[in-house]
């Protein structure tokens, strides 16, 4: 599967490498790979077991080569690349002060993590869009149908993290978070190939979601949504005090990732360049730090 999406900072399309791409068309498209799938690979057990082994100082024999297949800039990160002690400390790498710009308006809503972004306005929590054919519904998604309410007709930014990408998010704004509410699932891939033919992916996977109150959008529902592989979702910050734009907020180990923002009604209007490519069934190559939206 040919998985295009736009470069933000050249504007160009651009064509994604896929880590584990015979495995992941073998698993979810033959008969096979799918019995497997529900049997083991979507479990906990497996993305558990499988993690820890990244933990392992054998492990980190494959940073080089990961390095040099994917392109990964080692110029911006803190550590040198033989100073990781195995392959999952250079998979949630932290990055030199300065690797990142902050768009620091007060009025801007920045991305909070390295990824490939769908943006959506307006939205039906009854029928958020998981890719073309599949939806989903909020209160599915966070497990409080009171809470979904609080934001129909509001906005929804969808940023798909790689295996090769940054790993630790950030907060998108100033404000004060709440204590992560953790709500258990399986471990399938957020990969498009498995969206376009697993429903209600981000349903069924494991996931945490926080109520952040931002100074300038109201309040607004961050979730991290896990996927295989994916060790553990790391929360780093302290609850119930003020966090500011950019801050980091946590980070995923091993695998790939998705993060996803709901805003309510009438408090921000997305960038145009965002939505218009997402109406063109492209996702939109972002940074952390990159300005997304603006407040109503």
């Amino acid at each position: 599967m040919r998985i295009e999406y736009v470069n933000r900072e050249t504007g160009e399309i651009e064509v994604e490498q896929v880590v584990g791409e015979k495995y992941l068309n073998w698993l979810y498209t033959s008969s096979v790979g799918m019995g497997l799938l529900e049997l083991i690979f979507k479990k906990k057990v497996f993305s558990y077991f499988y993690g820890k082994f990244q933990d392992f100082s054998l492990s980190k024999r494959k940073i080089p080569q990961f390095i040099n297949k994917y392109g990964v800039n080692v110029e911006e990160l803190l550590l040198k690349p033989e100073e990781f002690r195995n392959f999952n400390e250079f998979f949630y790498r932290k990055l030199k002060a300065g690797a990142r710009k902050i768009d620091d308006r007060e009025n801007r809503l920045i991305s909070p993590a390295d990824g490939r972004l769908l943006a959506y306005e307006k939205i039906d929590i009854d029928n958020l869009i998981q890719v073309k054919g599949f939806t989903y519904t909020l209160k599915e998604l966070i497990g409080d149908g009171s809470l979904a309410e609080d934001f129909q007709g509001g906005a929804c930014v969808v940023i798909r993290l790689c295996p090769i990408d940054y790993h630790r998010f950030h907060f998108p704004a100033t404000g004060v978070p709440e204590t992560p509410k953790v709500i258990k699932g399986d471990y399938y891939s957020v990969n498009p190939l498995a969206l376009k033919t697993k429903a209600n992916i981000y349903c069924k996977n494991i996931r945490e979601m926080t109520i952040f109150h931002s100074e300038k959008f109201d309040d607004l529902l961050l979730v991290e949504v896990g996927a295989t592989c994916v060790g553990s979702i790391v929360q780093t910050f302290t609850p119930n005090k003020l966090a500011l734009k950019g801050q980091e907020k946590g980070y995923f180990k091993f695998g790939g990732s998705t993060v996803i923002i709901f805003l309510k009604n009438g408090k921000i209007s997305l960038d145009e360049d965002l939505l218009d490519n997402t109406r063109k069934g492209y996702e939109t190559k972002v940074k952390m730090g990159m300005g997304i939206g603006t407040c109503c």
